[in-house]
Order: structure tokens, then sequence, then C-alpha cells
């Protein structure tokens, strides 16, 4: 079964958060795929993974460079899985139906904001009713990532 986090972001935003995950994800070895709501959220994630750290590089792409099977991480909108990823990386309140064929699920929504922590409850209820694993994540003071209760 999958394994499903959710992730408050508190301390940090998506555009801080979600490469230093992508960067444990490629170290681990596996392939990514971050579902985004929007175009817009596509095409700025993919600046911010260009520039997010002068000392490092992720290598990714979206429909636009095309070749999905040769990026380790791929941003879209869409609901495929053209990169093969293992580990989907759930941004802007988006849902997988087919969280059953990955590894690992990361559900980041923005803790600051009302709207979202209400969906991200909405969406955490109905995976437990469904007899999901489930995983918390929030930042501590330092913006570290601690599993709670």
């Amino acid at each position: 079964m999958t394994d499903i986090s959710f992730y408050h972001l508190q301390r940090s935003n998506l555009e801080d958060a979600l490469p230093k995950l992508l960067e444990l994800t490629l170290k681990a070895g596996k392939r990514a795929l971050v579902r985004a709501g929007s175009a817009e959220r596509v095409e700025a994630l993919n600046a911010i993974l260009w520039t997010h750290d002068k000392d490092s590089w992720l290598p990714h792409g979206t429909s636009k460079e095309g070749h999905a099977e040769d990026q380790p991480i791929w941003l879209t909108t869409e609901s495929d899985n053209p990169n093969e990823a293992s580990f989907v990386f759930l941004t802007d309140g988006v849902e997988a139906q087919d969280m059953a064929t990955f590894e690992r699920c990361f559900d980041l929504f923005d803790g600051n904001d009302d709207a979202s922590v209400t969906a991200a409850r909405d969406r955490w209820k109905t995976l437990k009713e469904a007899g999901h694993d489930l995983h918390y994540w929030q930042q501590d003071e330092g913006g570290k990532w601690v599993e709670k209760a």
C-alpha cells in the first residue's frame, strides 16, 4: 500500500520546501512526479527548481520540454505518470485517483491558509476511512520536519 504523508507547511512555503524534498527523493534513487493545480504553478515551480540553490541542480522537465521518460522529476497538471515515478507530490489541493500506483505520496499544503488546511483535513479523513496508513509532518520552530501523532 502507498505510504501517504501530509506535509503541513507553516514555516516555509511550497517553493522552499519542495526542492528539498525532491533532493531527498533523488538521493534515495527515486523518480518524482509533481502534480500542480495550474499551468502557471507548473511554470513557477519549473523556474524555482532551476534557481533554488546555486550549488544544486534538480534535473526536471515539463510538457514544454517533453521527453518525460528521461526526466527524474516531472512537473504537470495532468493525472498520468509519464516519467514512471514512484513518488508523487501533490500541491494546490490536487488529489491522486491513481495513488495506489505510487510507492509514496506527499500531500503538501499551506498551513497558513484556512481553506487549504480544511481541504487537507477532508482529504485525510477520506483516505483514513478508505483504510490508508497516513503520516502527518509539521515543521518545528526551526523549520525541521517532525512527524506528529
